[in-house]
């Protein structure tokens, strides 16, 4: 019982920390709204709202399109450091699959997003914001 509400405490915090993008309405392509569903996956470590707020890690609005390790006032590990490309839906693709395969030795611990279908809703909900 007391896992239980320790449980239902963390997803409450979690909840309240939730970016204004992810609490408003469905986007209106549902490939969009899908990928804004699949992002509450992300919003303990990111963002995508207009902030200056580092979490643990990067903010995410205008992910697309950037200089990989260019988020300015985010210290990026050393293994993407060395990297050098913009994060097209090719190199999200990859990223979001398996970290670990795009940049051996990053410190996102994220396992990855094994199914396509969602790797590519969560890459046009980051497409979108800008």
């Amino acid at each position: 019982m007391r896992s239980t509400t320790v449980q239902a405490a963390a997803l409450l915090a979690l909840l309240l920390q939730l970016p204004a993008q992810a609490q408003t309405a469905p986007a209106a392509d549902p490939q969009v709204a899908r990928g804004q569903r699949l992002f509450l996956r992300c919003v303990a470590c990111h963002d995508v709202a207009d902030s200056k707020v580092v979490k643990i890690g990067p903010n995410l609005k205008g992910v697309v399109g950037r200089q990989v390790a260019a988020q300015a006032g985010f210290n990026y590990s050393a293994a993407l450091k060395k990297q050098n490309f913009k994060w097209d839906e090719a190199k999200l693709h990859a990223w979001l699959q398996r970290p670990g395969a795009v940049a051996p030795g990053t410190s996102m611990a994220f396992e990855g997003m094994p199914v396509e279908a969602d790797r590519k809703a969560l890459i046009a909900y980051l497409a979108a914001q800008r």
